[in-house]
């Protein structure tokens, strides 16, 4: 038997938070990245990151993160699915593995993009999820 066969499924309990990564590209779709984002900030309950113009981290390419709890996750995801544009986002779950979370276990929106995982650790504290810094007034 492989290994896969005698593991035993991992539980989402897992799962601490999210963050959703929304790439743009300064020079030709910085105004729909700040269009999404507004959108984002007036109907969710996230924390909006910096916006980075180059890349960062495992990031190859400019972009500004989203980050958000658990009990968001079924509102927002399918409400970026709809309005993203041309827009490409890694959404990928907060675990003590940033490496699998970002490579192995991330779902994209439009088209996936390079994420370079030499440049995350294995392994970490969970991390918690943020005070949200918005306070919509927008229904999803």
């Amino acid at each position: 038997m492989s290994d896969l066969q005698d593991a035993a499924p991992r539980s989402a309990g897992e799962i601490t938070s999210y963050h959703a990564h929304i790439y743009y590209d300064p020079a030709t779709t910085r105004p729909e990245a700040e269009r999404l984002r507004t959108w984002i900030g007036e109907r969710f309950s996230v924390t909006l990151g910096r916006w980075h113009d180059v890349k960062v981290g495992p990031h190859d390419q400019a972009m500004y993160q989203v980050a958000f709890a658990k009990e968001v996750f079924a509102e927002l995801v399918p409400w970026l699915m709809l309005n993203h544009g041309s827009l490409s986002i890694l959404v990928h779950p907060n675990t003590t593995n940033p490496r699998r979370d970002h490579l192995a276990d991330p779902l994209w929106i439009g088209q996936p993009l390079a994420v370079h995982g030499e440049k995350l650790p294995e392994e970490t504290e969970l991390e918690q999820a943020s005070a949200p810094n918005t306070t919509p007034h927008l229904r999803p």
